[in-house]
């Protein structure tokens, strides 16, 4: 029984390490042709933790309360741990696969609102506050005349990643 025990806490200790080597097993075989796309996240550490684990507690407990020897334990434990994997495996791509929308662009920015928190001169760059997805994003801001700090300004348009050009709002 100790060594079905073994294996369920080395399985979870693997599951606690695919938290911080996530990728490690699937980037070994990326050079190999004959396996490419074969074992798609069938060698992933979540799925290896989740076989583990399962046939080690699940053989720990049929010797605890059973009194089947090893070989009846290990039976009953590989396919509860094969079971276990593959349940492992298919959660992973589904959640994989979710797409909860387009990540926000540049150009999205066009036409907030945002308020300037450094004064921008006429003509030279500032900074405003605005909301990209919900959160609040601080950026260059360059206008065209000067915008004192605290003022409402709404974006013309994206002048990069980083800044963009505003127009005080007009009351």
């Amino acid at each position: 029984m100790a060594w079905f025990l073994g294996l369920g806490i080395a399985g979870v200790v693997l599951l606690a390490l695919s938290f911080v080597l996530d990728g490690v097993l699937e980037g070994l075989f990326d050079g190999i042709s004959v396996v490419d796309g074969l074992l798609d996240g069938l060698l992933s550490l979540p799925v290896i933790a989740g076989f583990l684990s399962m046939l080690g507690f699940s053989g720990a407990i049929v010797m605890g309360t059973t009194g089947l020897d090893a070989a009846g334990a290990t039976v009953i434990g590989v396919p509860a741990g094969v079971l276990t994997g593959w349940s492992a495996y298919r959660l992973s791509r589904a959640l994989m696969r979710d797409s909860s929308g387009t990540a926000p662009r540049d150009d999205d920015l066009i036409g907030a609102s945002g308020s300037v928190v450094t004064a921008i001169p006429a003509g030279g760059y500032g900074e405003v506050l605005v909301r990209r997805a919900g959160q609040p994003v601080k950026l260059s801001a360059k206008s065209p005349v000067a915008v004192a700090r605290g003022a409402e300004v709404w974006v013309e348009q994206t002048l990069s990643q980083s800044a963009v050009s505003v127009r005080p709002v007009e009351r």
